[in-house]
């Protein structure tokens, strides 16, 4: 990491459909080998799926299940004389929505449907609904803290 200074953040620009720039975020996580048109139509693809299983907003619904996913809190090493401690510490706004985008892109591409969208769609309804494999990664996630609040005190 530089220590000169931080690296500047780059401007996203809001996608075509729905013109949501976390939207955008989410294509590019799951983009593939520079196609982005194919991730544009995985995501569409299960926005649309989505709307027909829910009979709602896709867009709110994408939302809400990114809210569900995002941790609060998180662990980091820190060494202290020889000793290593997974130290609690809060999670950026803007990490905690690369981390939720992160592991609701890794799950669904662990679940067993037969396409992407399939596999999409259905996580994005349990992120919803406060189930499936992401929901249970910020559940560790803050376990794992809340086990380490005694080495708090060695927040940085």
């Amino acid at each position: 990491m530089s220590r000169r200074h931080a690296a500047e953040k780059r401007e996203v620009l809001p996608d075509a459909k729905f013109h949501d720039i976390v939207v955008t975020k989410f294509i590019n996580s799951l983009m593939y080998d520079g196609k982005k048109s194919a991730a544009e139509g995985i995501v569409y693809g299960a926005f649309s799926l989505v709307e027909k299983k829910s009979k709602g907003d896709p867009i709110k619904l994408f939302h809400d299940a990114l809210d569900n996913v995002k941790p609060h809190l998180e662990v980091r090493s820190r060494r202290v004389g020889g000793a290593t401690y997974q130290v609690p510490v809060e999670v950026r706004p803007d990490r905690a929505q690369a981390l939720a985008i992160r592991w609701i892109i890794n799950t669904a591409r662990g679940r067993s449907e037969q396409t992407m969208t399939d596999r999409l769609s259905a996580e994005l309804l349990d992120a919803a609904n406060n189930r499936g494999a992401s929901v249970k990664k910020r559940e560790d996630t803050h376990r794992m803290a809340e086990a380490n609040k005694a080495f708090s005190h060695y927040r940085w």
